[in-house]
């Protein structure tokens, strides 16, 4: 190229971006995003019965715990530093009221109990919903309107309340509504806080799409719906709009942090919400069929899994997510801790 041609071609090559790219350690001193342990929360699956540490054949390296196998399992998060957890129960006896969920001693009261003895220090986030302890898998009071069996919304309101007190009851740090109920974050916010729970924060499923990535994790929490779907009450993944307006009301509602489910099919709507709402906390969750297409990638040989949920984790929190929720905790522990 001659110096006249360098003249004419703008800032190039005054301006080269690879100088900046040329080491690791370069690399690492200008990095944007940086993701840590502290950003990762993980789910666990707590199940009726003893000595079970039963496999999730959906989810690989993934297992539903007893209570009594539980305590190991919180040992060993806390030694890889983990420092948050997020609790789902699957109990015994399961009805149309989900009365396991707001029993005093139900498997995710006493879940909450073994984790606070164990690591007291460990945020403990119980997830607040139904379709674990219902008989018909879906997440509130079913009802029949017009010939068409769906979910009561008001009559399920009364069961949020309960369980947000029976979980606070027992030790939990953050409540985490999860069904896609009408008004279930206002519905918490007043049970807490007519039993005196008035600092514990609510972590509401603000944005949460009728996704066909939950497959695996109705397999681990046993929760399928026994008839029809949940598209009456969780999202359209078409609607993008949709979602700024869900997070309005449940602020209005009192909720202290947003969550958008599922994390990586919807990026977009972590930034939109993170945009109009920057100081917000908000969470992802990094769904069970998005980890496990990842770890069926990975099985094949096809990619390195590892390095793929870091890429993919580091991007959800680059689209604004504070936290995120997500399967690959414990084991990327090393290398993030």
């Amino acid at each position: 190229m001659s110096k006249d041609q360098f003249q004419t071609s703008g800032h190039f090559p005054h301006i080269r971006l690879r100088r900046m790219r040329a080491n690791q350690q370069m690399r690492d001193l200008i990095r944007e995003t940086e993701l840590n342990l502290n950003d990762l929360v993980m789910p666990l699956f707590i199940k009726y019965g003893q000595d079970r540490k039963d496999p999730i054949s959906s989810m690989p390296g993934l297992f539903q715990f007893s209570l009594d196998k539980l305590a190991n399992e919180i040992r060993e998060l806390r030694s890889l530093g983990v420092q948050s957890v997020l609790l789902f129960g699957i109990p015994e006896h399961k009805d149309a009221l989900a009365s396991d969920s707001y029993d005093a001693n139900g498997i995710v009261q006493r879940a909450i109990q073994i984790v606070k003895d164990v690591a007291p220090e460990m945020l403990v986030m119980a997830d607040v919903c139904c379709c674990e302890y219902t008989d018909h898998g879906h997440c509130g009071v079913i009802e029949e309107f017009r010939g068409t069996k769906d979910v009561h919304n008001d009559k399920t309101l009364e069961i949020i309340a309960k369980q947000a007190i029976s979980f606070a009851k027992s030790g939990a740090d953050i409540i985490a509504p999860s069904g896609s109920i009408d008004g279930q974050v206002a519905a918490a916010r007043y049970g807490l806080d007519s039993e005196g729970f008035h600092q514990l924060p609510i972590l509401s499923y603000s944005i949460k799409y009728a996704s066909s990535l939950y497959g695996p994790f109705r397999q681990a929490a046993e929760g399928a719906p026994k008839f029809g779907d949940r598209k009456t009450y969780q999202m359209d993944p078409a609607n993008g709009m949709e979602a700024l307006r869900e997070v309005e009301l449940d602020l209005l509602e009192g909720a202290d942090m947003l969550m958008v489910k599922p994390a990586q099919a919807y990026l977009d709507v972590i930034f939109r919400v993170k945009q109009k709402f920057p100081h917000v906390p908000l969470g992802a969750y990094h769904v069970s069929g998005e980890f496990s297409m990842i770890k069926a990638a990975a099985e094949k040989g096809w990619i390195d899994g590892n390095k793929v949920a870091l890429e993919v984790l580091t991007g959800i929190k680059r689209a604004g997510a504070d936290f995120i929720i997500n399967y690959f905790t414990k084991e990327l522990a090393k290398d993030l801790g």
